[in-house]
């Protein structure tokens, strides 16, 4: 008898379990809600990269690359990692706003184009350690470019959207650029 009734209450009580658990968990429409992220908002942010690949203090360096890629005219298979200042205008002594860190490689064989795994990290105001994450391509010889936002951290948790890229000065001999940046996010706030 005492095995029974201990079966039966913890038969009941796997109940009580299973029907309280299926009352707490959030439906595919408000989940969310349930992660108390708030309301969807946009935000729109201005800065300028820095891309500084000659001097003695290089913000990005080659890491590897394929044998052919010196006979490439594209440089195809060339990689580098970057930490690089971004900034609030396009002078090298701006004020610092956060850095970009991450990895860019040579990925066309035809033309010249990137492929760039790269997180923005900013480091005041009320972005400050939050980050985005860029993935996409970029195709560097084109005057405006856009890349896909695909995350991000801190103030922008499940971020979404694009950045708009546009080379805002180049030096032919050394390779160096500033690139300006136009980015709209998606995010909860």
């Amino acid at each position: 008898m005492r095995k029974l009734l201990l079966l039966l209450f913890l038969f009941i009580l796997s109940i009580i379990i299973i029907q309280s658990h299926e009352d707490s968990s959030p439906s595919e429409e408000n989940w969310p809600e349930s992660l108390a992220l708030g309301k969807e908002k946009l935000t729109k942010l201005h800065f300028y990269f820095h891309d500084i690949v000659s001097g003695k203090k290089p913000t990005a360096i080659k890491i590897a690359q394929a044998s052919t890629t010196n006979q490439s005219p594209t440089l195809f298979g060339l990689l580098a990692m970057a930490d690089e200042p971004l900034t609030q205008g396009p002078e090298p002594t701006s004020k610092i706003v956060g850095r970009a860190q991450g990895l860019y490689g040579s990925a066309n064989q035809e033309k010249l184009s990137l492929i760039l795994a790269m997180s923005f990290e900013f480091n005041n105001g009320i972005y400050n350690g939050s980050t985005l994450s860029v993935f996409g391509r970029n195709p560097v010889l084109q005057l405006k470019r856009e890349l896909p936002i695909v995350g991000g951290t801190g103030i922008f948790r499940f971020a979404r959207g694009v950045a708009f890229a546009k080379t805002y000065w180049f030096n032919m001999t050394s390779g160096d650029a500033i690139v300006e940046y136009n980015v709209r996010v998606i995010h909860y706030g």
